[in-house]
């Protein structure tokens, strides 16, 4: 976190971010993001974003780029992404038939 407060008192253009929630508590990773859009919002820097946290990185992002092996699989505005119900299930751990996190039917 102290990398990414020096990195933004130089007001950059461009903040490349990677995987900033390693090792954070959940609810100290859930305020680091709410910072992370508000620099977006507020101050129009462009961030970019690598998070295996997929469900948090989803619910920030304006676009998201999903990568398995290597290879793009998916790309398109963060919301159609995480509302497709294949992806939810392959990526995100939440079961389409329950609706719950890794739940069974």
């Amino acid at each position: 976190m102290l990398a990414i407060g020096r990195a933004l008192m130089l007001r950059p253009a461009l903040l490349l971010l990677d995987e900033p929630s390693l090792g954070l508590a959940p609810l100290v990773t859930r305020e680091l993001f709410e910072i992370v859009r508000a620099v977006n919002e507020e101050e129009r820097t462009t961030v970019v974003v690598v998070e295996q946290n997929a469900q948090l990185a989803l619910d920030v992002a304006h676009r998201a780029h999903v990568l398995e092996a290597g290879r793009l699989v998916l790309s398109g505005p963060s919301r159609e992404i995480r509302e497709d119900g294949q992806v939810a299930e392959v990526y995100l751990g939440v079961s389409v038939r329950s609706g719950k996190d890794g739940g069974a039917p």
